[in-house]
């Protein structure tokens, strides 16, 4: 497993490649120029889509002054593979430059793929499919769990599982995402919508119509549920403010049933990782 501090991670990719990986270089491993048409792209580059304009300002930027950062790369038949730096790669070919500095790494295809991952999942423009699917890949390629990523990143728990929950939409929801089309919170109010046509409809709208997420919430989601529940028991108005600022807290349909003394508050959840998230919200952490 990879041992990556926290507090190194919570300061950004920099900190991380100039403790861990400084660590990781031998003294023999040094940054070297290397000609830029010997480096090919890593085939399981978690990133899918590079917009042009960010590319293109690099590119402008290494042009006038060169490359700050060196790429990391590993031997690969009679070249290198690109390990770390995809962007800058990129903007270096654009900026017409022929070599490029490099760190020569020794790295096995988990090493490098992990490594990579992490690159990405630190940047905060990450599209969320990629950024879910970086996370799978972590989870069923090397078996980490929803915490080990979170501490890995540097980020919350219930951050992943959110993240992860994205990819149990339809496809063409998912695909609505990726575009762009779709934003990440309008996904997660999707998400609480029980039947995948009304996902999909209720996708459609936002992008053709521009509703809030706030709209989804209270009309697709948990407002719909509450609506239908509304019909086969009367609920106090108190009782169902409750339950409505339950619902939009743990983002999943909450019911409050009063009896003659207390009640029962019931929290429905919908996978591992959706309980996982529901717990952290309440503040109770499964690795104690």
């Amino acid at each position: 497993m990879i041992d990556v501090k926290r507090k190194v991670l919570g300061r950004g990719l920099e900190a991380l490649i100039s403790t861990d990986l400084r660590e990781s270089v031998s003294e023999t491993e040094r940054v070297k120029e290397l000609d830029i048409e010997r480096i090919e792209p890593n085939p399981r580059q978690p990133r899918s889509r590079f917009e042009k304009a960010p590319l293109e300002r690099l590119a402008a930027s290494i042009e006038q002054h060169g490359l700050m950062q060196p790429v990391v790369v590993r031997r690969h038949e009679d070249g290198y593979q690109l390990i770390m730096g995809e962007r800058r790669l990129r903007a270096a070919r654009i900026a017409g430059k022929t070599s490029i500095p490099a760190i020569v790494r020794d790295a096995d295809d988990s090493e490098s793929l992990k490594w990579a991952l992490l690159e990405n999942l630190q940047r905060e423009d990450l599209n969320p499919i990629d950024e879910a699917k970086g996370y799978l890949e972590l989870k069923e390629e090397f078996g980490f769990s929803t915490a080990d990523i979170a501490r890995m990143i540097g980020k919350d728990r219930s951050t992943i599982a959110n993240a992860l929950r994205l990819l149990s939409l339809p496809e063409i929801v998912i695909g609505m995402i990726d575009s762009g089309g779709l934003t990440a919170g309008h996904a997660r109010a999707i998400l609480a919508i029980e039947d995948d046509d009304e996902k999909i409809r209720w996708a459609k709208r936002v992008v053709i119509e521009g509703i809030t997420v706030r709209e989804v919430e209270r009309e697709g989601g948990v407002g719909r549920r509450r609506k239908k529940r509304g019909r086969t028991r009367k609920v106090d108005p108190h009782v169902r403010a409750i339950e409505e600022t339950l619902e939009a807290h743990f983002g999943t349909r909450v019911h409050v049933a009063s009896r003659r003394k207390g009640g029962v508050v019931s929290v429905e959840f919908y996978s591992n990782e959706d309980l996982e998230r529901i717990l952290e919200r309440m503040g109770i952490d499964l690795a104690l």
